[in-house]
């Protein structure tokens, strides 16, 4: 997966105008080996803007949490590292920060209405449908940011908004036609499916125990925790009936029905004398940690467990991993107990002995002979193959090719219409499609297609306009760079 990521990083990152403000819920993802210039808290100065370490921050987390959302758990730092995505998130922040500059240098500017108006359309922000200050405020707390840094977030994207507004493009009628017809071609072609499926090849001792030899560090053991825990299951708070009025009309907010409405205190009953039992248990499994750390209470089991099957939740999991040796997790609430857990030791990755890595060898191994052989097979056999006679194919036909998944079918369609030769062949993940262009003609003109049509040519004609400026303003505004990557 990282090899993919890697090659298609330019079009997984949005470097378009404007970042979304992705702060609900997200928080701040941590930073790793980076120092940053002592004067005014900044990373790097453009032109008059100092570009702050809470602005890059959030840049990098608006960074992070975009990839969590495409790949879910695949995702973490390590990844993150591998992608630089540090480096990654300060470009794109000294490219906003260009833009910005140039705006000033317009005189455009961001009042605090427009700021104003902006914050009364996040429904987080809102009690009973209108914009609450309290829960504004509360809101941004739980996501570590203060009205202060939330606004002057806002006060940029607004200016960022507006330069854009300066180069908005409008294509002709005329120009959306004649692309129209450009992108939906028509092609009549032959084609070949070969798949790595129909390959048959023989594994010999001695070449798994060679391919091992030059691929066995990609054959690495998970690494490991030895753990000491302590359980601390729900304990009876035994509430009063002012302690639960009291929480209830504190945090009402809280108890939600699915529609949105408050729930009334008899309604939200049951849940209060939980989350009080909970809070109480909370107290409870603080003080029992403290004594664990000074080792006046002994944890009760000993464990060890590689890092895909730690028992816990991603949050929690990353928290054990990032301790070190003898340090101890503050109480974390998870299946109705609190627990706490010491690292007594990390067991790093090693490499495998050939043995016990020789069924995944020989699945790799298998693998590249097969691709290897298909891809021979599909030269030898383009000249004068014979296949399926496919009519009226346009990049939309995803349908009309049998043998191919759809997705398969639409990432074909893609690099054929792309083709500059008339007969190839196109590798998709265990296939190799054999084609052969018959004959080609201009798309029939759909006026309902226009609205996409017309999308596309906006969104590459302001990408070349963006790329095209930031060369221009990047002469234009000297940068300061107070930020250093440790080796």
């Amino acid at each position: 997966m990282i090899t993919w990521m890697q090659r298609h990083k330019k079009w997984l990152v949005i470097t378009i105008w404007i970042s979304t403000i992705a702060f609900v819920g997200a928080g701040f993802v941590g930073w790793g080996s980076y120092e940053y210039g002592k004067q005014g808290g900044a990373v790097a100065v453009v032109g008059d803007r100092e570009v702050s370490v809470e602005e890059y921050q959030q840049e990098y987390s608006n960074l992070y949490d975009q990839y969590s959302r495409m790949f879910g758990s695949m995702f973490n730092n390590e990844l993150a590292e591998q992608l630089k995505l540090k480096d990654v998130a300060y470009r794109q922040v000294l490219q906003k920060n260009l833009i910005m500059a140039y705006g000033d240098s317009l005189g455009l500017d961001v009042t605090d209405e427009e700021v104003a108006r902006e914050l009364i359309k996040y429904q987080a922000f809102a009690k009973d449908g209108k914009f609450d200050k309290e829960t504004y405020i509360k809101v941004l707390a739980q996501n570590k940011m203060t009205p202060k840094d939330f606004e002057a977030s806002l006060k940029r994207n607004l200016l960022l908004q507006k330069v854009q507004t300066l180069f908005q493009v409008n294509p002709t009628s005329n120009e959306i036609e004649n692309i129209s017809k450009l992108l939906f071609l028509e092609d009549d072609i032959t084609i070949k499916i070969l798949s790595i499926n129909d390959i048959n090849v023989e594994l010999k001792d001695d070449e798994l125990k060679k391919y091992w030899e030059e691929n066995k560090n990609s054959y690495m053991s998970e690494v490991s925790y030895d753990l000491q825990i302590k359980e601390i299951p729900l304990m009876n708070s035994n509430s009063s009936e002012d302690d639960i009025k009291a929480h209830y009309e504190k945090f009402k907010i809280d108890y939600k029905h699915e529609d949105g409405k408050i729930k009334s205190l008899e309604e939200a009953r049951e849940q209060i004398i939980k989350d009080l039992d909970e809070k109480f248990t909370k107290t409870e499994a603080l003080k029992i940690y403290l004594k664990l750390k000074k080792d006046e209470e002994k944890f009760e089991t000993n464990q060890i467990f590689t890092e895909s099957a730690l028992p816990y939740s991603s949050e929690n999991s990353t928290k054990i991993q990032e301790l070190k040796e003898s340090e101890i997790v503050k109480p974390f609430f998870e299946n109705n107990k609190y627990y706490i857990v010491k690292l007594v030791k990390k067991n790093p990755s090693t490499v495998l002995a050939y043995e016990n890595a020789l069924s995944q060898v020989k699945i790799d191994f298998e693998k590249v002979l097969k691709t290897k052989k298909l891809e021979e097979t599909a030269t030898a056999s383009l000249k004068d193959f014979k296949g399926e006679e496919i009519s009226g194919i346009t990049r939309e036909s995803v349908t009309k090719i049998s043998g191919l998944e759809q997705q398969e079918a639409a990432k074909f369609l893609n690099q054929l219409f792309s083709a500059t030769t008339k007969e190839g062949m196109i590798k998709l993940d265990n296939k190799v499609v054999l084609y052969r262009i018959n004959n080609s003609k201009m798309g029939d003109y759909n006026k309902t297609k226009d609205d996409v049509v017309k999308g596309t040519i906006i969104q590459l004609q302001e990408e070349e306009l963006m790329l095209n400026l930031l060369k221009r303003l990047e002469n234009t505004f000297t940068i300061q760079s107070s930020i250093q990557e440790k080796e």
